[in-house]
């Protein structure tokens, strides 16, 4: 057993979801050398402990989903103001910031709906909000779908290949349609759902599920990511940067950015601060390290400002209820 209590094979399963958030616990087993009871009965707990859930995200630029970058200054009612949030169907990776003083979250929709236009100013007045930034997401580099670096090299690059999904059908060969959207919110609520669940939901065959599945995945309008207890993954410290990049170099940084192993979201967008990252760090060392090393090396960087983050409530879907439960009452 590892210290953060996650054992090889825990962290071999983790990696594997990473590369495959649908892969069947038999082709877990025969890539990991272990059982099918085993493997979905380890899984199952990895589950119940709230360590890991696999979600389902359509591409939000290729769908027409609006996502917004939220910053909200609230010193006396920040917690109340995350769980709050937290439980909102629209919001994502809701998270006290800055001390608990200061609330970020992503906002996400289909499209510019009258919601999203509104979300600032139909914010209640007893919340206490100081100060509100609001930054449109433009371009993403990186989604997340990549294994925090204590778990990166659990599985072998041999392993890795008999996980790798294979696209079959060229980007463009078909689109998200209005029908699709019960199965997609499906799949955000439990990306391994069976196909037998996923026909309840949706009222299809469990064929046409399968087959849908695959074809959305193939052309590129479907993805799985995972929500991950990063505590438990020994990454202690985490952090937003807020990069202020020169116009004629922001393309080239964000890039570079989105193969930091260090990087867990990646995003041009509107406001003084053109570029937005999500940092993961064993330790505030590891930050330290990674600013003055990585990020000092790239060209084109006007400014940064860095927002420890204190407490992450909500991740995709998956809502901390102890977390929410404390919050509520503060």
């Amino acid at each position: 057993m590892v210290s953060n209590g996650l054992d090889d094979l825990d962290r071999q399963i983790i990696h594997g979801l990473y590369i495959d958030g649908r892969a069947t616990f038999s082709r877990l087993a025969q890539v990991v050398g272990r059982s099918e009871q085993t493997v979905a009965r380890r899984y199952r707990l990895l589950r119940e402990r709230g360590v890991v859930r696999v979600v389902g995200q359509p591409a939000g630029e290729r769908v027409g989903r609006s996502d917004w970058m939220i910053r909200l200054r609230v010193p006396h009612t920040a917690p109340a103001v995350a769980a709050a949030l937290a439980r909102r169907p629209d919001t994502a990776w809701v998270s006290l910031a800055t001390m608990g003083a200061e609330v970020l979250c992503a906002l996400r929709d289909r499209g510019a709906t009258p919601q999203t236009r509104t979300f600032l100013g139909d914010l209640p007045s007893h919340w206490g909000v100081t100060a509100t930034h609001a930054y449109r997401v433009l371009h993403v580099f990186f989604d997340g779908a990549r294994p925090p670096t204590t778990v990166a090299t659990a599985l072998s690059p041999r392993q890795i290949g008999q996980l790798r999904h294979r696209a079959t059908v060229p980007a463009g060969d078909t689109a998200l349609r209005e029908l699709d959207w019960p199965l997609v919110e499906a799949l955000a609520d439990d990306g391994r759902a069976t196909y037998r669940q996923l026909a309840e939901r949706t009222h299809w065959h469990e064929s046409t599920v399968r087959d849908r599945i695959g074809e959305l995945l193939d052309a590129g309008l479907l993805g799985f990511d995972l929500d991950i207890d990063t505590a438990v993954l020994g990454i202690a410290t985490r952090a937003m940067l807020w990069l202020s990049i020169s116009p004629d170099r922001l393309d080239t940084v964000g890039r570079a950015l989105a193969d930091h192993a260090e990087v867990s979201f990646a995003a041009a967008s509107t406001g003084a601060a053109n570029l937005i990252a999500s940092i993961s760090c064993p330790d505030d060392a590891a930050l330290y390290a990674y600013l003055t090393g990585k990020v000092a090396a790239l060209q084109g960087v006007i400014d940064v400002e860095t927002v420890p983050i204190v407490a992450a409530v909500k991740r995709h879907v998956s809502v901390d209820d102890a977390w929410v439960a404390v919050l509520s009452r503060r």
